[in-house]
């Protein structure tokens, strides 16, 4: 619960009629309700409202840490009163992605002067700046920053590179080809690489990924033990990379536990990084492992890497069946209790005994999930998205019964057709609903099934052998939810390759609708829902249960959800946005949308929304409704909306919502452009990463990361 400085201090008679002071609280209970307060609020603002909470806002509990991540009311003059405040008795600063200020907002830091962690991902900073800050902060041992076009490490100055040179931990994310600050890192345990190289300038220029002469012998990984390297799609990026293994390559460090490099689309493998692989498998033993998909499929890499208490694997995308999974990396079951983290996205053949003679849409074997399951018992992260997971006939063989004895899990991400009761998609022939076209032609009429008043009724009326209702009643700690059809590509891909044709839905996944998404209302906990292809919604009801239900639900994603010509959920979605107060990101995609004065209306009771999302091919939009959404909801700081506008309608609505509300928002970010434009990548490249990695650009998130990764 939190509390204004006025509530707490002010009313003081009421509070003593009701028999409550909150000022009588022991200070360790105080504590840990302040947790809760923005730093920012505390000091600039709770800490002058009595004495008592002017000690205690200045305790070390709530000052050691100072988190503006996602504190978007911070500004400039906010974050200089806070450093010269308390500069001196922080010791771990996170300013990732504050877009918003300006360059100078981190001459501040430089007050820190014990600070041990600073995060500056998505801050913008020049070499010049970066160096004079580095110079004064001798304890820091933990650095993240962006690598922007124009950084220039002979800059840095020799106290700079001292600092460096004491960094244990580095997070560098390169929107241009260069090392960085690498090769001044020479005590380096971990490394993370996020290559975010465009391969055009915005000039049209091909860009090269060799990096300046005198570079390219000077990392240094001796002491490494967690390297990681995400790649966005697109050859420069995989150029650069290649330059940042080949001195892994060379000499493997001894200490290495964590190799991961997640790479969409084809990163063919070199004998630079066989070499690599090789090497590894006779030094190190691994405890997390994630490789591009063409360095695993048809090799026997996995027969000859050894491994010590593994927590994450990650074979997205790979070709690897159920009997090499089985036989090769959980070895019998013996030694992956310690297994947290397990992505099998894309992994079409993991859970069959052989790939060579099988259809994607084959039923899988059930004994190599329940061995998955018995071997990795406290899973807590499981993704098996963008497969065909068809379950057979045999009793008590279900996917979903399976994955229920898994009671440790906290996100789960699942194709669509993998929940699909058998009995009913089997035995009983598709009604007319089930076949609707899922095409933008023309519109079919169709009936419209009754639904149950409330829960309970619903709960009755389910056949007691619906599995996924059962599954959904065994996980009830569960946080995190994408079912997410086999099919479905989204209409604004990236780290995948761009399909705009929308293929249809798996014939399994034919039957799953409404009664389905109401049985996801029994995760009381549930905080981030992805719901993607979901052909059988006919009204939507089953969304007001979770709305009902679910009041922890921060995140929520739907896309392409009943028929593709019409929104048929609208009302039921309507209806769902008045019971989430805590909603604070909301994505739809879908065709046809129309963003109207009602739709607008009823987002305006999610009164903690704060980043906004919609992408809809020939959708059309209101923008007086649009304004009095931005003037109604004061929290929201994101509105991206890619629709079947005009340019000239979507350029005029933006210019306003920007004139309007900016200086008192600075950090909003607006976006409104025609979906189809031919600028559109454009338009996305100037996107702010934490908005456009974390709501804009659809993905599967689930498992996609090892867990705590960074701070």
């Amino acid at each position: 619960v939190l509390f204004s400085p006025q509530e707490i201090v002010s009313e003081e008679s009421e509070e003593e009629s009701n028999g409550v002071n909150l000022m009588e609280f022991s200070d360790e209970i105080l504590l840990h309700i302040l947790s809760y307060v923005p730093c920012t609020d505390l000091v600039l603002n709770v800490r002058r409202t009595c004495r008592k909470l002017a000690t205690l806002c200045l305790d070390k509990s709530l000052t050691h840490t100072v988190l503006l991540q996602k504190d978007y009311k911070v500004n400039k003059d906010k974050v200089k009163q806070l450093m010269r405040d308390i500069g001196k008795e922080i010791y771990q600063l996170n300013m990732a992605g504050c877009y918003w200020l300006p360059s100078s907002t981190i001459d501040h830091v430089t007050r820190c002067k014990n600070l041990v962690k600073l995060n500056l991902s998505g801050c913008h900073i020049t070499s010049l700046r970066l160096s004079k800050m580095l110079s004064t902060l001798q304890h820091l041992r933990s650095l993240a920053i962006d690598v922007n076009p124009g950084f220039d490490a002979s800059q840095l100055s020799s106290e700079c590179k001292a600092t460096l040179s004491r960094v244990l931990e580095l997070k560098q994310t390169l929107y241009t080809p260069s090392y960085g600050v690498v090769p001044c890192c020479t005590s380096l345990e971990k490394l993370l690489l996020y290559f975010e190289i465009l391969d055009r300038s915005r000039e049209g220029f091909m860009l090269s990924g060799q990096l300046m002469v005198g570079e390219s012998n000077v990392p240094h990984y001796q002491n490494l033990r967690i390297f990681y390297a995400r790649l966005a799609p697109g050859y420069v990026n995989q150029e650069v990379v290649r330059l940042y293994l080949a001195v892994l390559s060379d000499r493997t460090p001894e200490n290495l536990h964590a190799f991961l490099i997640s790479a969409p689309g084809s990163f063919a493998e070199t004998g630079a990084t066989k070499n690599l692989l090789d090497s590894m498998a006779r030094n190190v033993r691994l405890d997390a492992l994630q490789l591009p998909k063409a360095w695993i499929n048809g090799s026997g890499l996995l027969q000859h890497l050894k491994f010590n208490n593994p927590f994450y694997f990650s074979f997205s995308r790979c070709t690897l069946s159920g009997g090499h999974l089985i036989q090769r990396v959980i070895n019998g079951g013996k030694d992956l209790k310690s297994l947290t983290s397990l992505n099998l996205s894309g992994c079409v053949h993991c859970l069959a005994p052989e790939s060579l003679s099988r259809k994607a849409e084959d039923d899988i074997d059930s004994s190599i999930l329940e061995s998955l399951v018995v071997s990795c018992c406290n899973l807590r992260h499981l993704n098996l998205s963008a497969a065909h997971h068809h379950s057979s006939e045999s009793i008590g063989n279900h996917l979903c019964q399976l994955l229920s004895r898994l009671k440790h899990l906290l996100s789960l991400a699942l194709p669509v057709c993998s929940i699909t009761d058998v009995t009913a998609s089997v035995e009983k022939p598709p009604t007319t609903p089930h076949l609707v076209p899922q095409t933008f032609g023309r519109k079919v009429r169709i009936g419209i099934q009754t639904y149950p008043r409330n829960l309970a009724d619903q709960a009755n009326q389910k056949i007691e052998s619906s599995v996924f209702w059962a599954l959904m009643g065994s996980l009830r700690f569960l946080e995190t939810l994408e079912i997410i059809g086999s099919s479905f590509s989204s209409a604004m891909p990236r780290n995948e390759p761009a399909i705009r044709n929308s293929l249809p839905p798996c014939v399994r996944a034919q039957s799953v609708g409404d009664s389905e998404v109401a049985a996801i209302s029994q995760l009381t906990y549930l905080q981030s829902l992805t719901l993607a292809q979901l052909p059988n919604i006919l009204t939507g009801s089953g969304l007001v249960y979770i709305g009902l239900q679910c009041q922890h639900l921060r995140t929520l994603s739907l896309a392409n959800l009943g028929m593709m010509g019409k929104v048929v959920y609208m009302s039921a979605l309507m209806d769902m946005l008045k019971h989430c107060k805590c909603l604070r990101d909301l994505r739809l995609e879908q065709p046809y949308f129309c963003a109207g004065a009602q739709f607008f209306q009823a987002l305006s009771h999610c009164s903690s929304l704060q980043r906004l999302c919609i992408v809809s091919r020939s959708g059309t939009l209101q923008s007086d409704a649009v304004m009095s959404f931005m003037a109604n909801c004061l929290e929201v700081i994101m509105c991206h909306m890619f629709m079947g506008e005009s340019l000239t309608v979507c350029k005029n609505l933006q210019q306003s919502i920007v004139r309007s509300f900016q200086a008192e928002r600075p950090a909003l970010n607006v976006v409104i452009s025609p979906l189809l434009h031919e600028d559109l990548t454009e338009v996305i490249r100037d996107v702010p990463m934490r908005h456009l990695d974390e709501i804009t650009l659809f993905k599967s998130r689930v498992a996609e990361e090892p867990p705590n990764l960074w701070w």
